[in-house]
């Protein structure tokens, strides 16, 4: 795989097909021109960000979700497949399209004030309408609509001007407008696939490019079709801007031969409980339900969960994407600003346990918070905590941890952190709050690299993995979040609609494993335990009320999972839609022999 050119960089007009035999030739298909120190050098950049803000803007923020009046269940950029739109109907959309509000100066602006540090912007998504001028197809803002103008010369002027790194979103095979574009099934414009792939497509990416200065990130998607041939046009063609990183979905994947991983994996709307070790990944995530502009779609994260999703990726190594969806105006939605500004006020007095950090350092969740980590110049370490959940007693404990910390300040107000060593690990001495923040953070200073004997939860002398409240995530809407009640061997959780409990161990063998919970509930249920892996299993099993009433805990056995060796995760939620309360004490999984 092509990831950047050793030697002179090639002239722009070189033919497509003369820069693919180039990239071959001198890189290989695998990153063999690449050493892992140039990686690294070309990665830093993207590593030390963080934040970044994803936009999907476009034809569909026209209808907004609506066709004839009528709502269209699913994303808005998802209309015109939703709604099963003819291509002639759904191109007539462009007519009314007049984004005379837009000002990528305040864009960027709202960008740079949220503490981001780059933005990737659908310069084409799955419609085939093309967001900037382009000599491939008249299908595009410039040609098509009475704004005439090219927004996206705009945001690169901005963006160098403001210092933000620029990013494009490109859907390379999906495209339901275009002759032989993948993905309409509905009302299919007849066409060669290749054809389309080398006149609009290649020639499209190739415009993006040359024409808008640095470009930092491609964001390819729904690779459907792509084979590593045909990826093979768009990976010359980065030759033209050398440090270019782009993501896992140029081509299919395919382990069984020469396949391109990309630079980043792309987890889209979840965090992966235990991030993706050893590699460069990014959450893309949005703030309400749909990515483009839905005018009824009014479900938005509070301040609060946006800050934990931030403050989660961190501690896992990985980057955080949060999507807008401007109007057809050309506005972002006030409620995407109110929640931008509020995270960077946060990340100007606490960016630091954030920006340029490293995944933290418990394998095992903390029930109090997060933690993130810094290389200090003379070779010490700084330890972040993320305070999510300020203890009573003023005191945090770091699990398996016995260095000798030095000094510790709160990041907020500066107030002075102690440590003391205990047979448990080191006990963090906190001040009093410094403030309302939804997270806390404090650091402390170590003088040389951390360690733990924390270890990751594995099988027992039994053979079974146990996994009790503590050792569970919880997530919830803000009316139905999982509240813990008691402690020890007797804790649970309880929970009633839109919850999920999501837990991390170790297996040492590929095997299957039998799924058993202690539960408690009030009504019939419905639990769903998955496995996301290799595998990606799913098990669901009803269970009907026993005991003595809602309060009685029993055990109730939820199916058998497949679970390769290492690291998993499972998540346990329920499929009842209305409220439903249900406790859950704790989870194991024995061996199928």
């Amino acid at each position: 795989m092509f990831r950047r050119n050793p030697f002179a960089r090639p002239p722009r007009a070189l033919p497509i097909a003369l820069l693919a035999a180039f990239c071959v030739a001198t890189c290989g298909v695998a990153t063999a021109g690449e050493t892992p120190t140039q990686r690294d050098a070309r990665m830093e950049w993207w590593r030390d960000a963080k934040f970044g803000m994803f936009i999907h803007w476009g034809l569909f923020a026209v209808p907004a979700g609506e066709w004839r009046g009528k709502p269209v269940p699913g994303f808005s950029e998802w209309l015109m497949n939703q709604g099963r739109i003819p291509v002639a109907d759904y191109a007539k959309l462009a007519q009314d399209f007049n984004p005379v509000k837009f000002n990528a100066d305040e864009w960027v602006g709202i960008a740079k004030a949220a503490g981001m540090k780059y933005l990737v912007i659908t310069a084409k998504h799955h419609d085939g309408f093309a967001m900037f001028e382009s000599a491939a197809s008249p299908f595009n803002i410039v040609a098509a609509t009475p704004f005439k103008h090219d927004p996206l010369k705009d945001l690169a002027a901005a963006c160098a001007k403001q210092g933000i790194k620029l990013g494009f979103y490109y859907s390379q095979s999906q495209d339901w407008h275009h002759s032989g574009g993948a993905g309409n099934h509905w009302d299919p414009v007849p066409g060669d696939y290749d054809q389309y792939l080398e006149k609009t497509a290649v020639a499209q990416v190739r415009e993006l490019l040359t024409k808008y200065g640095p470009v930092s990130v491609l964001w390819y998607d729904t690779p459907r079709r792509m084979t590593l041939a045909r990826a093979q046009p768009f990976l010359a063609l980065q030759a033209l801007q050398p440090g270019l990183i782009f993501n896992n979905r140029l081509m299919t994947p395919d382990p069984a031969k020469d396949h391109l991983p990309g630079d980043t994996e792309t987890p889209e709307q979840f965090i992966p409980p235990n991030g993706y070790p050893g590699k460069d990944w990014e959450t893309c995530m949005t703030m309400n339900d749909s990515w483009g502009f839905k005018k009824d779609d009014h479900h938005w994260k509070g301040v609060e969960t946006l800050l934990h999703n931030l403050s989660d990726i961190s501690s896992k190594g990985g980057n955080f994407l949060l999507n807008v969806g401007p109007t057809a105006e050309g506005e972002i939605p006030g409620p995407s600003i109110e929640r931008l500004k509020a995270m960077g006020a946060w990340l100007r007095t606490n960016g630091e346990a954030v920006y340029g950090t490293q995944a933290g350092l418990f394998p095992r969740r903390l029930p109090w918070g997060r933690t993130t980590r810094k290389a200090l110049p003379d070779g010490g370490t700084r330890l972040f905590l993320h305070v999510w959940d300020w203890p009573q007693d003023g005191k945090l404990l770091l699990p398996g941890m016995h260095q000798k910390a030095g000094a510790g300040r709160m990041l907020a107000g500066g107030a002075v952190v102690s440590a003391m060593d205990s047979p448990g690990g080191l006990v963090v001495g906190l001040p009093g709050k410094p403030d309302d923040s939804p997270i806390h953070v404090a650091a402390l200073d170590f003088s040389g690299p951390l360690t733990t004997d924390q270890q990751m939860i594995t099988a027992g002398a039994d053979g079974r993995v146990v996994l009790s409240v503590e050792d569970a995530e919880l997530f919830g809407e803000d009316d139905g979040k999982p509240v813990v009640e008691g402690s020890g061997e007797t804790a649970s959780f309880r929970a009633a609609g839109g919850w999920k409990a999501r837990y991390s161990f170790q297996t040492a063998a590929e095997g299957l494993w039998s799924v058993c919970a202690e539960v408690s509930l009030a009504a019939y249920n419905r639990l769903n335990v998955s496995a996301p892996g290799p595998f990606g299993r799913s098990i669901a099993a009803a269970i009907q009320p026993f005991g003595d009433g809602p309060e009685s805990f029993g055990p109730v056995e939820l199916g058998v999972i497949k679970l390769p060796a290492g690291t998993n995760s499972l998540e346990l939620k329920s499929e009842m839609n209305e409220v439903r309360p249900i406790g859950v004490r704790r989870i194991w999984l024995t061996p199928v022999k």
